[in-house]
Formats: structure tokens, sequence, C-alpha cells
């Protein structure tokens, strides 16, 4: 999809048509604020004119959400200051996925995720 703020919206609505489907809409609000978050760093960090958001069903409980594009700059948790009206977007995304996301690199960009939904299961619970 094109690097434009409509791209947003567009990955709002993939990612609630994969839930309704899935019958996971019990996660809708918190994928939504993550994928627009992610997408919205791209939107205005990326260098080239597309990006990509993908939806990825892990288990019955758990999804995630990933937004491609063409930089290889990786994006950086910083501490908003209390009057900035933007950069919390990390920080938010950490919260809601209870720490896990991460990037990774690719040839031609990267890749930044997040799992939202119940965690996995750590081996031998």
């Amino acid at each position: 999809m094109s690097r434009t703020a409509e791209s947003v919206c567009a990955a709002r609505r993939l990612l609630r048509l994969a839930l309704i489907v899935w019958g996971m809409e019990e996660m809708r609000d918190a994928a939504e604020v993550v994928i627009s978050e992610l997408m919205t760093n791209s939107v205005v960090h990326a260098r080239r004119d597309s990006v990509r958001a993908t939806v990825t069903r892990l288990s019955d409980e758990r999804v995630r959400v990933a937004v491609v594009d063409l930089s290889h700059e990786r994006p950086q948790p910083r501490t908003a200051d209390s009057t900035e009206e933007s950069g919390r977007g990390l920080e938010i995304v950490d919260a809601l996925s209870g720490g896990r996301w991460g990037v990774d690199s690719l040839p031609w960009g990267k890749r930044v995720w997040a799992d939202v939904g119940a965690p996995e299961d750590e081996p031998g619970e």
C-alpha cells in the first residue's frame, strides 16, 4: 500500500476483517492501536513510497501485527516530554503487547512487529 496517512486506515480495516473472520474481536481495540502506531511510524519515518501491513494468527488468543517498509532505520523508543504531542508510539506498543515486539532486518528494509493477545505459554507450563 502507499506510504500515506490513508494507509493507516487501510491497515486497521485489514486487521478488523482478519479478527472477525478468526472470531477474535475481543482483541480488536488493542490490536488496532498497535497497528496504527506501527503504520504511523512507517508513514512518518520511512523513505520509500510503499509499506505493507500483515496480520498473522499465532494461536486462538494471539495475533502478530507487522509493518514492513523499505527503510533500514530501526525505530527507537524514546521518552516524550509531557508537552510533546507525539513520541509515545513505541511505549504504547510495548504496553499493549506486554513487551512482545521487535524489529527484523530484511535485505530491502525492516519488519516491525508486535504480538497482541494472550502471551505464549512458557516451556514446562
